[in-house]
């Protein structure tokens, strides 16, 4: 089953209701990811995927948010989102509010920028590199200079070019 919220600021008390509710039961956060859109106003979706172990259903809950609005922390609910979150945090720069440790989890402290945004550059912003003539490790711009290649798509065992 999958339950969409387009406003995310309803997270917390759906998320509440989930877990404590006799009828629902819902546990075990098993996963939660995002998904970057960038032509919507609110460009990304978080979805969470839990279990009620008592009830044997699953479900998904995805939450509509921007760079700009805050998504309710659920590690309050559940202590398995905290790594998550931060996950989430470090690679697509959604915030979590009231989350007990934010900080980056995969890229360095100093990185500038969200990987998985579609809007990152693929090749990164610097290059980093060991110079053998300084003996020291340097950091500079990348430089995307590439040369493109001609491909021949003859068959190179038919000189007439067809296919036969």
């Amino acid at each position: 089953m999958e339950v969409v919220l387009r406003d995310s600021q309803h997270v917390g008390p759906l998320f509440f209701f989930l877990k404590k509710s006799s009828l629902m039961g819902f546990k075990f956060l098993m996963d939660l990811w995002c998904t970057d859109y960038p032509e919507k106003s609110l460009r990304f979706e978080i979805a969470y995927s839990l279990l009620s172990i008592k009830n044997g259903f699953r479900i998904v809950v995805k939450a509509d948010t921007s760079e700009d609005l805050p998504v309710h922390s659920v590690t309050g609910l559940y202590s398995s989102a905290g790594w998550l979150e931060r996950e989430v945090w470090d690679m697509f720069g959604v915030f979590f509010s009231s989350h007990f440790d934010l900080r980056r989890i995969l890229t360095d402290y100093g990185f500038d920028g969200f990987p998985l945004r579609k809007d990152f550059p693929t090749i990164g912003f610097f290059e980093v590199r060991y110079d053998e003539e300084t003996k020291k490790i340097v950091s500079e711009p990348v430089e995307t200079n590439q040369e493109y290649r001609v491909f021949d798509f003859s068959n190179p065992w038919n000189q007439n070019g067809s296919l036969g």
